[in-house]
């Protein structure tokens, strides 16, 4: 099996201290992290590494985090995650308005941060920069596999894939970032987030990745789509 590949994270703050607990906790979860102080070095870096995630401080001095934002939004379609000192809701909707996903207000405790970033990672990614058309998001391919997002429809090759609700939702939540592992925990709480008494049930997601896997024709032995990481959890995208 080939080596999973990270993911990777841009901590841009002015503030030394607060970078180091940002970047500690995400490096503890398995990113690969840089970090800048400056909004003109984090377009460099972000030029440079293609992160999947910026943690983007919205009061930077010089170039702030809106026009560090509105930059990065013309090549990167990295998922940004603001944070703000500021208590004024316009500067947050405005920063929300130039591409942001998230933000979070000063200060928040690091446990709080992670919970957030890893909410914002379930969802498909928006926007982007001038290479990154609409059509990326509604229609997900991986090999003969077709998934289209609006029409909610299934395909292998000119076939129709028959799933019931729970199923596409699973598919859909995997697809929606095929080189990020899920936990079962994490596939939980995207898909089975409003079902009562099932949120510690991981064998749950076991038995719904099964169906899945016999309706797509996909043999876990040597899986084409959904693929198992052993003590992790489950992926799609290339091997």
């Amino acid at each position: 099996m080939a080596p999973i590949q990270k993911l990777s994270a841009l901590v841009v703050d002015d503030e030394p201290s607060l970078v180091r607990v940002v970047e500690g906790y995400l490096l503890q979860d398995g990113f690969q992290v840089r970090t800048a102080g400056d909004g003109e070095t984090a377009l460099v870096l972000a030029g440079e590494s293609e992160p999947d995630l910026v943690v983007l401080d919205l009061g930077l001095p010089g170039m702030d985090g809106i026009e560090v934002c509105r930059e990065l939004r013309t090549f990167s379609r990295c998922y940004v995650l603001m944070l703000t000192a500021r208590a004024d809701e316009v500067d947050m909707l405005i920063g929300l308005g130039v591409g942001a996903d998230d933000y979070v207000t000063k200060p928040f405790s690091p446990r709080t941060l992670m919970a957030r970033i890893h909410t914002l990672l379930r969802r498909p990614r928006t926007g982007g920069g001038a290479a990154a058309g609409a059509a990326d998001e509604d229609r997900r391919v991986f090999g003969d596999l077709v998934i289209d997002v609006p029409a909610h429809e299934v395909r292998i090759g000119p076939s129709l894939v028959q799933l019931t609700p729970l199923e596409y939702d699973l598919l859909q939540t995997l697809s929606s970032r095929p080189r990020l592992v899920f936990t079962r925990q994490q596939l939980l709480d995207a898909v089975w987030a409003d079902a009562a008494g099932v949120s510690s049930d991981e064998h749950l997601v076991d038995i719904h990745i099964g169906h899945l896997r016999r309706k797509l024709g996909d043999d876990p032995r040597a899986a084409r789509y959904v693929r198992t990481v052993r003590g992790v959890g489950y992926r799609m995208g290339p091997g």
